[in-house]
């Protein structure tokens, strides 16, 4: 029988090669990638953290020691800035220093995102625990997590993240097929599809990279084939959960409608810098002005189709594909 305490440990997969990103991620981790000015793998962290979970595994690969060397004491450039006096910079290298307690497991083989959870096994135990894959940043005035978290403590089921996309875009997602529940934001999760094109997807529920998890999802890990691509889905094993929901809880679904950056694609991860800093204090007040000046010279010798395309206001609300599905 699986322990149902609260959940206390957070897995981050992080041993993805990056190779949308060449040749910036030849010698670089993807997740160490600046979103303005913090590596878009602290974002993550700092989700975990804010929502309690304080023990966090990442799931690496070879050539990934950055990760680990960002989260790591570093002696030499802490002593120049204690000399220097420059106590904000220090402050901001102990934070990332002190921020979690940091583990670490190499994934070996990349056999898809169902392999590298299961490497978690050891560490997690018995208990569930949550997922949160490091191409996607929450905002942090959304607090999707720990909503998830609520969820399942008093469901006692796997819990995933859901997002509303346009039709067309749903080949790009694992899809969802969903029953209403007595809660505007919670869905019952009775089938899951890995990326299915738009003739033969179940809804436009399409999961992204949040997940609280039972630890029986282990014990299905291990039995489940290689499916899309050769590889161990996680979707698979949620479609396995989901049938079986006597054993595993069965899985539900939490529908979020705030903010999401996807800085695992170029165009969303420019976007994700420039309204996250848009939106910041130290920033914000000289960068908007500008963006205003630089849209209005594209629009000025723009063809006419593209004029009708631009915003109205560039400092307005600059969407990711999750944005403009909704």
């Amino acid at each position: 029988m699986a322990n149902h305490d609260r959940v206390t440990k957070a897995v981050i997969p992080a041993a993805g090669l990056g190779t949308r990103f060449l040749p910036a991620t030849k010698a670089m981790p993807k997740e160490m990638l600046p979103v303005v000015d913090k590596p878009a793998i602290q974002y993550v962290v700092e989700e975990a953290v804010n929502a309690g979970l304080h023990d966090v595994l990442m799931i690496t690969g070879r050539n990934k020691n950055a990760l680990e060397n960002h989260f790591d004491r570093n002696a030499e450039l802490e002593a120049m800035l204690t000399k220097k006096g420059d106590t904000d910079r220090l402050d901001k290298v102990n934070y990332s220093t002190a921020l979690a307690d940091m583990h670490y497991v190499r994934q070996g083989d990349p056999k898809g995102l169902g392999h590298a959870v299961l490497r978690a096994k050891m560490h997690v135990g018995g208990e569930p625990f949550a997922v949160l894959l490091g191409d996607d940043i929450i905002d942090e005035r959304d607090d999707l997590l720990r909503r998830m978290l609520q969820v399942q403590e008093e469901r006692h089921a796997s819990v995933v993240a859901l997002l509303e996309v346009d039709p067309d875009s749903i080949h790009l997602y694992g899809a969802a097929a969903v029953e209403a529940t007595d809660e505007d934001d919670v869905v019952r999760i009775t089938g899951l599809v890995e990326k299915p094109d738009k003739e033969h997807a179940p809804s436009n529920y399409a999961i992204i990279g949040r997940y609280v998890l039972r630890p029986e999802v282990f014990d299905v890990l291990e039995r489940t084939e290689p499916g899309r691509g050769g590889e161990i889905q996680l979707t698979d094993a949620l479609q396995s959960m989901a049938e079986a929901p006597d054993w595993t809880g069965g899985v539900f679904g939490v529908v979020f409608r705030g903010r999401r950056y996807d800085t695992g694609d170029r165009l969303d991860y420019i976007k994700a810098i420039v309204r996250l800093a848009t939106d910041r204090e130290d920033l914000g007040p000289e960068l908007r002005p500008w963006l205003r000046e630089f849209a209005a010279g594209l629009t000025a010798d723009a063809p006419d189709e593209y004029v009708q395309e631009m915003p109205a206001d560039p400092t307005g609300p600059i969407q990711t594909l999750a944005d403009r599905s909704r």
